[in-house]
């Protein structure tokens, strides 16, 4: 028999064990071209570890998405019934179970990943492929990667990917890393203690909020008010951290102290994933991590914040290699917080890549994860991108972007995971009255469909775009974003310092502090939570439009383009436009399905 390199025991319990003198042929399971920006620099170590993620097929999915669109329908009589983290795990049983034979095999919660951990000379023989050093080109972040791999051709149906092999994902923060010594700013004549604002409701902001954000013009833009939790008891709000980056305390409390001093000596949780760290010295402070908890925590306070440290995703430099390379961040998060009997009921992320930098069987397979999270009403927010329409290689003015498949077609190029169709992706505006911010992320999805939510909004944007850029997008993919907030001149702390920052990064936390306020605001009346906001977003954005403050005019360019144009209504630019809070909490505690009597 041909070895399968010691992989796979036997599959007695899948009914597949390999048949005493039968030759098992590997095949080739999926192979990419080499990646466009990356290097590869010389063979991996062979006693360099890599943690393999291997996928098993989640065979119930098409009936567990289902019952997520039934029941985040507002429309539909099941709205709001979520799943428990046992039903869920009912919902994804595999009809088969596999097991393998492999010292330190971890399975995930739904037993639909096993993680085993190998040196590179095991898994080259698993896999019949070879391992190398890659680096990628522009910023020196170095993954240990293989552009194909191979699997005993009769396990191919029993297998949906195996990780890291193909992915290529540098797991960008999306934020913007300048600090404005470059921007044109329009600063507001502070002489004036209020300008009006041209939004969905009649409200009044302090003119200093104009190029310059904090949790209190978010309130007044944002139409939030005095508002105050009353269900702080079983609400919480969550924000992810992945690259080392470390949410500090004594920032926390410093912004607290100038910005919201009623949550002065108020604190949040840590949850330590995967060996993650939450260094306290202020030279580790994390710009992306503080930015993240002083907003999210801010606007929902005192609702109670969770921050989790996902370890394992730094890249490495290629000539001091370390002793592992998981660099799959959002499937050992995943496989904690779905392990978690009463998750967080909103979570913002502020990290992507690419789309195209994500093997499709990766990224059908992350999306998928966080359907189950969502279906058990959890609302997902992620940032989406802050390089307009392009990948962010090179001026978003100029810059020329291609395909990754080999072809070096241009292209724009969506961003993972905002392309996911189970998460809420939330572009970027600037100024006071609001304006389209250019590096504003958007676009269409070439890897997930679009999904029936978007059936209305869509299509009368694309009727309008008719031809141009006509080959440069998939007219047929899932759109983002579906939102958007202020993403420009947040003042924060980090490292001791009080600074502005900005991009999608600040427009996401935003979000996920709104979205908390109207969870607590349901579950002060004993509703359940929000949980998928997609369905009940589109339904909003048709037919009570003024729950959001629609941005019209301006773009997101790249790829050499002007990028999209912000229109009336929906558009991959700011989605339906920014939340104005009153309104949407008034739809959310009364009879949602009754929206149509607004």
């Amino acid at each position: 028999m041909k070895s399968m390199g010691l992989f796979f025991g036997l599959l007695a319990a899948a009914g597949v064990a390999a048949a005493p003198g039968k030759d098992y042929e590997h095949k080739v399971k999926e192979t990419i071209a080499p990646p466009r920006g990356w290097t590869r620099v010389k063979p991996a170590p062979a006693d360099h570890f890599l943690d393999l993620r291997i996928g098993l097929p989640q065979r119930n999915f098409p009936l567990l998405e289902q019952h997520l669109y039934e029941i985040s329908d507002p429309f539909h009589e099941r709205y709001g019934a979520h799943l428990s983290k046992a039903e869920s795990r009912l919902w994804l049983r595999l009809t088969k179970r596999l097991w393998f034979c492999i010292a330190r095999t971890v399975r995930s919660p739904a037993g639909d990943w096993v993680k085993v951990r190998v040196p590179v000379s095991l898994a080259e023989d698993m896999l019949e492929t070879e391992y190398h050093v890659w680096q990628h080109e522009e910023s020196g972040d170095a993954v240990v990667r293989t552009t194909s791999y191979s699997l005993p051709e009769h396990l191919h149906v029993h297998i949906d990917v195996v990780q890291p092999t193909t992915t290529f994902a540098r797991m960008k923060g999306m934020r913007a890393t300048y600090r404005f010594a470059d921007e044109d700013v329009q600063v507001a004549d502070t002489a004036e203690s209020t300008i009006p604002i041209p939004s969905a409701y009649n409200g009044q902001v302090n003119a200093s909020c104009n190029a310059s954000i904090t949790p209190t013009c978010l309130r007044e833009l944002y139409n939030i008010g005095d508002y105050t939790p009353q269900a702080a008891d079983v609400n919480k709000i969550a924000c992810t951290g992945y690259l080392e980056e470390y949410a500090n305390f004594e920032d926390y409390n410093d912004f607290n102290a100038k910005y919201l001093p009623e949550a002065i000596n108020s604190t949040f949780d840590v949850i330590y994933i995967n060996n993650g760290s939450n260094d306290q010295s202020l030279d580790d402070a994390g710009v992306e991590a503080n930015l993240d908890t002083q907003y999210a925590f801010g606007l929902s306070y005192p609702t109670p914040g969770t921050f989790y440290t996902t370890g394992g995703s730094p890249p490495f430099i290629p000539d001091d290699i370390t002793t592992t390379d998981s660099n799959e961040p959002y499937i050992d998060w995943l496989a904690y917080i779905q392990s978690d009997p009463s998750p967080p009921q909103t979570i913002s992320t502020s990290y992507g890549d690419n789309e195209q930098t994500v093997p499709y069987s990766y990224a059908t397979r992350v999306c998928q994860e966080f359907a189950q999270l969502s279906a058990r009403g959890v609302s997902l927010i992620f940032s989406s991108g802050d390089d307009g329409v392009g990948d962010g290689d090179s001026n978003p003015a100029t810059q020329q972007c291609f395909t990754n498949n080999g072809l070096n077609k241009t292209e724009f190029v969506p961003a993972f995971p905002a392309s996911c169709p189970y998460v809420t992706a939330v572009g970027a505006t600037w100024y006071i009255p609001e304006e389209t911010y250019r590096i504003s992320g958007g676009g269409f999805s070439n890897y997930f469909p679009r999904p029936l939510y978007q059936d209305v909004a869509v299509p009368p944007y694309l009727k309008n775009l008719g031809d141009t850029y006509k080959g440069l997008y998939n007219t047929s993919g899932r759109a983002y974003p579906d939102v958007a907030a202020q993403g420009q001149w947040f003042w924060i702390f980090s490292g001791g310092e009080n600074f502005r920052i900005g991009g999608t990064s600040a427009a996401a936390p935003t979000v996920g502090g709104i979205v908390s306020l109207i969870n607590d605001a349901r579950l002060a009346k004993g509703l359940p939570t929000l949980g998928f906001l997609n369905p009940l977003i589109y339904a909003i954005g048709a037919i009570v439009p003024d729950a959001f403050n629609d941005i019209v005019g301006g773009s997101n360019p790249g790829c050499g383009t002007e990028g999209f144009t912000a229109e009336v209504g929906w558009d991959p630019v700011t989605g339906f436009g920014t939340p104005n809070f009153g309104k949407l909490k008034d739809i959310a505690v009364g009879d949602i399905g009754g929206l149509l009597d607004f």
